[in-house]
């Protein structure tokens, strides 16, 4: 995973140094980190969570500036959802909308970060 988040991180920065001040790995060792966080300019966070087996979490807490969080995931919690397992926390979280996120990560993570360049701009 410390290549993939490594790819990811240096996506991120190439292409959203307008919005994002920083990446660091969380948790795991440092050969096998847990967790991607990128910084933004505004204080929050998003974590990025990828799993071996395809399971994933792209979590923007921004409830410190804002009361809100954003996640993309799809752990298998909510069938009322009409793309499940793929689902979108839409500020809070019982806010749920159906999530079309893409399965490849670097897709999946600009589309995340556009979104999150939306919401800044405000």
């Amino acid at each position: 995973m410390l290549e993939l988040y490594q790819s990811l991180a240096n996506l991120a920065l190439a292409e959203f140094s307008d919005i994002i001040t920083g990446s660091h790995m969380i948790g795991g060792t440092p050969a096998d980190p847990n967790k991607l966080r990128l910084a933004f300019k505004d204080e929050s966070f998003l974590d990025i969570w990828l799993s071996k087996d395809n399971d994933y979490a792209y979590h923007w807490e921004h409830s410190r500036q804002s009361g809100k969080i954003y996640r993309w995931d799809n752990a298998p919690h909510h069938p009322e959802v009409s793309t499940f397992p793929k689902h979108f926390h839409n500020g809070t979280e019982t806010t749920l909308t159906g999530s079309e996120i893409s399965a490849n990560s670097q897709s999946a993570l600009r589309d995340i970060l556009d979104f999150i360049r939306q919401r800044l701009a405000k």
